[in-house]
């Protein structure tokens, strides 16, 4: 397996030769000091990987010759981690954690509670710094497929939101959450099957308000609790996704 690996977007054809972007070529050659004749993973973010040989290291436009192409295979299981703003730092890490851990798509949200706030061109830098904290994570790890991180919305607007999934979640410190178990046990009795596309949606500091809650009852949502002491909204980020993608994957 090649010591480095390098992110290029899909291509039109299968091809014969790669040329990295200016950011990827800076990185394979300045950062982590590529040289020719070095092996190379390339991949593109949707499952396809080409085993490379860098055979230009330049440092704006890199040029990788294509040995040999495979298409990894998904996971069983497409979790998207709906995730209210946290303060600071914190929301890279969920991003970088999220994509190790193999989350399909992440959704950054604004809760009642949320105290970060972003508009306009100011949310497109910072969704923009996400979509590159996730490609970090995924060369770091391994991962073939990169996450679909998309604009910041509005809770209610999640909540609401028609798109069909086969379980949505939302962890919860409210009174009468139930385990993930007993609910992954009542989906399984009533469809035969694990479920396949799942949201979990992840508050704030101090949780989603009571009319939060109620609104997530309201469109299907089920009250999970992750155990009896308080997290911090980046550990229960990991750790929701942790153990729904261990009962899915098992």
């Amino acid at each position: 397996m090649p010591d480095f690996r390098a992110y290029c977007p899909p291509p039109a054809a299968e091809p014969r030769e790669l040329t990295l972007s200016p950011e990827e070529s800076h990185h394979l050659v300045v950062v982590n000091r590529a040289r020719t004749g070095d092996p190379v993973l390339a991949f593109d973010g949707r499952g396809r990987e080409w085993i490379c040989r860098l055979t230009s290291d330049r440092k704006q436009a890199a040029v990788l010759t294509v040995q040999s192409a495979r298409v990894a295979a998904p996971l069983p299981y497409a979790i998207t981690l709906a995730q209210a703003l946290p303060k600071g730092p914190a929301m890279d890490a969920i991003v970088r954690k999220a994509t190790e851990i193999g989350a399909t798509r992440i959704i950054p949200l604004e809760s009642e509670r949320t105290q970060v706030h972003l508009d306009g061109e100011r949310s497109d830098r910072k969704v923009g710094k996400w979509q590159t904290a996730a490609l970090e994570a995924a060369k770091q790890c391994g991962n073939p497929f990169l996450p679909d991180v998309r604009p910041v919305q509005s809770t209610a607007a999640l909540l609401a939101s028609p798109e069909p999934y086969d379980l949505k979640l939302v962890a919860s410190l409210h009174p009468g959450a139930k385990s993930l178990k007993t609910v992954l046990a009542a989906f399984r009795a009533a469809h035969a099957r694990a479920p396949f596309t799942v949201l979990w949606v992840v508050g704030p500091e101090g949780d989603f308000t009571p009319a939060e809650m109620d609104l997530a009852g309201r469109h299907g949502f089920e009250p999970i609790t992750l155990g009896p002491l308080v997290l911090r909204c980046e550990t229960a980020a990991t750790y929701a996704l942790s153990v729904l993608s261990y009962e899915l994957g098992g």
